[in-house]
């Protein structure tokens, strides 16, 4: 029976060889044309191809140069991308030309000529600051006063003097009289002084100026009036020009306000002598009291040249429209903005080259810890993403010239981070999403070079962040469709905060259109991430959430293969499934992967399906007619042979080694034991599977739950009792036997997951009502 056997086995293996040299020869002859419909696709070839391209790819990373040189690339995608943007536009114009088209500014810069300019019109624009003195009118009052004063002071001294001259001429002729005897002599006469004379007697108590001023017929009549008119004079004269004097009396109102004391003058009860003196010395007092104050000039006209706000050409303004003229004014502020000339023209690609450097070294930090295969590919996955991203939006930017307000609202921002989160993982699609948002700022500057976009930077972190965290589930394209309209809805609602943020009219026609776009962007996303998402997977072999959901059709060929070649063991493999998912998901493990990889562990057993249990039905146990060691080359050649089924059907390579571990490395104690019963010399090791043990926690807790339904299966009603006994038991022989020591899985989780298996077998294996037996109850009532 043993070389029965071995004769199967090696005609199998004849049969296998042979189904492999035809499949290689069919591959050729598609690769030829020689078998145009055979169901191996050029497309599968083009697969083939593109994975081993990136496989190469992937391999190279390894090396710290190759990754340099990644980096230097992508940095050179983001300068390429964005070196139009900040290029410097020259113009070839002159004066008086017709402007070939609307010229915006640049950049933002200060007119200082212009600035000047208002300056000095602001200063020309201060009127002169005059004080009006009160002092002048008191001292011009106390003027006039002095010179009545001096008048009759000037009277009273020749007054004196002519009666001291007449007591001394009295004394005189007395003592001669007395010495002569005669008594009857004539009184003496002393003579008054003339008018001139007391006219000069009075000029010389003046000051110069004032009688300098003042005529002879002035002083005469002040001279020549009675104390009782001279006084009266003085009082009119002083309540005339302090009465004009109280007013303002500029320099060129001088001449009218001596005309006013004059009138006031004019009619008053005085000689004529008197009043022509009185107007003569009001006019004489009348003088400008509102004088010019160039501290307080100045200070004002710092005041103005102070408040006059700095003249800016603002950044993107137009400096001249389509068609019209260039005039002197225009070519000062082109040549002023750096149009007309070629000065600094290296500043914008310093700032360029320094910003790239900037973000491409972030990304290198991010990185810098990654040398594994797994991140060398998420490095190489990201890379394509941003540089497709990169390339989206510079096309989306040419369409400026269609509509120069806000064509980057149409930009899909949230497609690379739906695709970095299915593919990779979320913190690399936030990091993703702040740097095109950083990039946008520049590439979307409105036809502007050099110029800052912040509205659409802000757009597109919000946008790409929100479809970000609206993808949740396992990723169906259900579910990336209703993210990219729940992110459609988002861009509506941020656009309008736009609109309601600037204070200005609402213009409905301008949202509408921005609108527009913004719902344009969110679908646009969903549909290019389902698009491109199945040319990754392909490409990288990368099992995702909807990678896995199409491996779990039934209509799959490997599931058809297992379903009728091996019913039985699509049963338990289901059976498997259902338990590993629920404990998996109980750890925080990926339930999804460990149910599609339990439909496919058990591939191998489709080649000799007869000798496992689960598809004996009604037959006799073959293992019953071969060698304990036969029997455990059977048995462990499911493992080998399933997985070279699932990588010559090219699955991914996690559900291969799930696959590969889902025994480990535990003894087939029943051949072991029945092969030492027989008497040979066998040794323990070569009843073990090969391994290797399970490295992750779904293929350890599929381990666990493989073994748990077999030995729940073999119990007839089990009570939840032994289900707990027997679940607790095989993980407590996992664990003795080492099978776990790989895997990062904890012993509390261990205690969660025999948690979750026991509450799963209890609802499969719940007690149920035993119905009669029909037969018996009708015979029953026929008696």
């Amino acid at each position: 029976m043993v070389r029965s056997w071995a004769l199967e086995d090696k005609t199998h293996k004849l049969s296998v060889n042979t189904q492999n040299r035809m499949h290689v020869a069919l591959k050729t002859a598609i690769i030829l044309h020689k078998v145009p419909n055979h169901p191996l696709k050029r497309r599968d070839i083009i697969v083939d191809r593109l994975q081993e391209f990136f496989a190469k790819i992937k391999h190279s990373l390894g090396n710290t140069l190759v990754r340099a040189l990644l980096f230097i690339l992508l940095g050179i995608v983001l300068y390429a991308v964005m070196f139009s943007n900040v290029k410097p536009e020259q113009l070839d114009v002159s004066l008086f030309q017709t402007a070939p088209q609307t010229i915006r500014a640049p950049i933002q810069v200060e007119d200082k000529e212009l600035t000047e300019k208002r300056k000095e019109e602001a200063r020309s624009q201060v009127q002169d600051v005059y004080d009006l003195k009160t002092e002048y009118s008191e001292n011009q009052v106390n003027l006039i006063r002095s010179i009545f004063e001096l008048a009759e002071e000037v009277n009273a001294e020749i007054a004196k003097e002519m009666k001291e001259a007449a007591e001394t001429a009295e004394e005189k002729q007395d003592t001669e009289g007395t010495s002569s005897g005669d008594t009857s002599a004539e009184q003496p006469k002393v003579e008054e002084p003339t008018l001139e004379e007391k006219i000069e007697r009075y000029r010389e108590k003046l000051s110069g100026d004032v009688s300098s001023e003042l005529n002879d017929s002035v002083l005469g009549a002040l001279l020549q009036a009675t104390p009782t008119q001279l006084n009266n004079t003085k009082d009119l004269t002083i309540t005339a020009v302090n009465h004009v004097m109280s007013n303002r009396i500029p320099a060129n109102q001088v001449e009218n306000a001596k005309r006013e004391v004059e009138e006031q003058l004019k009619y008053a009860p005085l000689s004529p002598p008197l009043k022509d003196a009185a107007i003569a010395l009001g006019r004489y007092g009348v003088i400008q009291n509102e004088i010019f104050s160039l501290e307080k000039t100045e200070e004002l006209k710092k005041q103005a040249v102070e408040g006059v706000e700095p003249v800016k050409i603002l950044q993107g303004e137009v400096i001249i429209e389509e068609g019209e003229m260039i005039t002197a004014e225009v070519y000062r502020q082109l040549e002023l903005v750096g149009l007309l000339n070629n000065e600094d023209q290296i500043r914008p690609f310093i700032g360029l080259g320094a910003l790239v450097i900037i973000l491409v070294g972030g990304l290198s930090l991010f990185f810098r810890e990654s040398h594994s295969d797994g991140k060398h590919s998420e490095l190489l996955i990201y890379s394509l993403i941003f540089i497709i991203s990169l390339i989206f939006m510079k096309l989306v930017s040419l369409l400026q010239p269609i509509n120069s307000q806000n064509i980057g609202y149409i930009f899909p921002a949230a497609m690379s981070s739906m695709l970095i989160k299915i593919l990779i993982h979320d913190r690399l699609a936030i990091i993703n999403t702040i740097l095109l948002a950083i990039v946008s700022t520049i590439i979307f500057n409105r036809d502007v070079s050099g110029a800052i976009n912040f509205d659409i930077g802000v757009y597109i972190l919000l946008s790409g962040i929100a479809g970000m965290l609206f993808l949740t589930g396992h990723n169906q394209r259900s579910r990336i469709l209703r993210s990219g309209l729940l992110v459609s809805l988002l861009n509506m609602v941020v656009i309008l905060s736009f609109y309601l943020i600037k204070n200005s009219p609402f213009p409905s026609l301008d949202f509408s259109y921005d609108a527009l776009m913004g719902i344009a962007s969110g679908v646009t996303a969903s549909v290019f991430t389902i698009g491109l998402l199945p040319f990754f997977e392909a490409g990288f072999n990368i099992l995702s959430g909807m990678k896995l959901i199409e491996l779990s059709n039934p209509n799959h060929p490997l599931i058809k293969k297992i379903l009728t070649e091996a019913p039985g063991t699509y049963h338990h493999s289901v059976m498997v499934a259902n338990l590993a998912e629920s404990a998996c998901e109980s750890i925080g493990a990926n339930g999804l992967l460990a149910r599609v990889a339990c439909y496919y562990h058990d591939i191998g057993k489709t080649n000799r399906p007869k000798f496992f249990i689960e598809n004996q039905m009604n037959i006799e146990n073959p293992h019953n007619q071969i060698s304990p060691i036969a029997s455990k080359n059977i048995i462990i050649s499911h493992v080998t042979d399933g997985v070279k089924m699932l990588k010559k059907a090219k699955l991914p390579k996690e559900i291969i080694d799930i696959a590969e571990q889902h025994h480990g490395t535990t003894l087939l104690k029943f051949f072991y034991h029945k092969a030492v019963e027989s008497g040979a010399d066998v040794k323990e090791e070569e009843f073990r599977y090969p391994g290797p043990r399970p490295s992750s926690k779904e293929a350890a807790v599929i381990n666990i739950a493989d073994s748990v339904e077999a030995a729940v299966r073999s119990k007839n009603n089990p009570t939840p009792e032994e289900i707990k006994e027997i679940v607790n038991g095989i993980i407590r022989d996992r664990l003795q036997d080492g099978q776990l020591n790989d895997c990062n899985i904890t012993l509390k989780e261990l205690d969660t997951v025999a948690h979750a298996l026991c509450e799963t077998l209890n609802g499969i294996f719940h007690s149920r009502i035993e119905y009669p037996d029909m037969k018996k109850l009708q015979k029953g009532e026929n008696k």
